[in-house]
């Protein structure tokens, strides 16, 4: 089994997991963090993450998407703090500015603080690129802690090159970052809503 790349250490520090946990302290004490992994990575993450409960790793009976990993975790997090605000956030990105990061986390966590507000971050594009989704964004709409929000209009999943180009150029889109922020019952209330029926 290859090590998968959270588990790696790849910016020469620490590993991405731990880097993660390590940005994100400030803000989020280990004992409120949550890792949802798989049954073969369950005890590495364990020990990357020594100060996290050892029962807020989760790991998956069964590999399915993101979202089901999300809701595992948002059903879990409702057990234990009811309607807590939710952040989720990929252990396997690299963040050069972790103080600039913090404060859009801390904005994106007082704007999802709201019931109804799905939050997400979104990355300004330095190319046209067809390994991303795009965010199109539309006009401001708040202002958390003075950084502007601006409303979603729609996302697309990784487009082809010459649609990627027309994003690009037009200015109005955004990278997917996969990080998202939402009350636990907001997120529950839209997964039971749009969740496909089972066949």
């Amino acid at each position: 089994m290859r090590t998968p790349k959270q588990l790696l250490n790849i910016t020469g520090g620490e590993t991405m997991l731990r880097e993660t946990a390590s940005r994100l302290e400030p803000l989020i004490p280990p004992r409120d963090l949550w890792v949802v992994t798989n049954v073969e990575q369950a005890t590495a993450v364990r020990r990357e993450l020594r100060n996290v409960p050892a029962s807020h790793v989760l790991a998956e009976p069964v590999g399915r998407n993101t979202a089901a990993a999300i809701g595992l975790a948002a059903i879990h997090l409702a057990r234990e703090r009811v309607d807590a605000v939710m952040a989720v956030l990929p252990s396997d990105h690299h963040i050069a500015d972790a103080k600039r990061y913090r404060s859009l986390v801390s904005a994106a966590i007082d704007l999802a603080c709201t019931p109804g507000n799905l939050v997400v971050l979104g990355i300004p594009p330095t190319r046209p690129d067809t390994g991303f989704g795009y965010i199109e964004s539309a006009k401001v709409e708040a202002r958390p802690l003075g950084v502007p929000a601006l409303a979603v209009k729609r996302f697309t999943e990784k487009p082809p090159l010459p649609v990627a180009k027309k994003y690009f150029a037009s200015g109005r889109y955004f990278w997917n970052a996969g990080m998202f922020f939402w009350r636990v019952s907001t997120f529950l209330d839209a997964l039971w809503r749009f969740l496909p029926t089972p066949r």
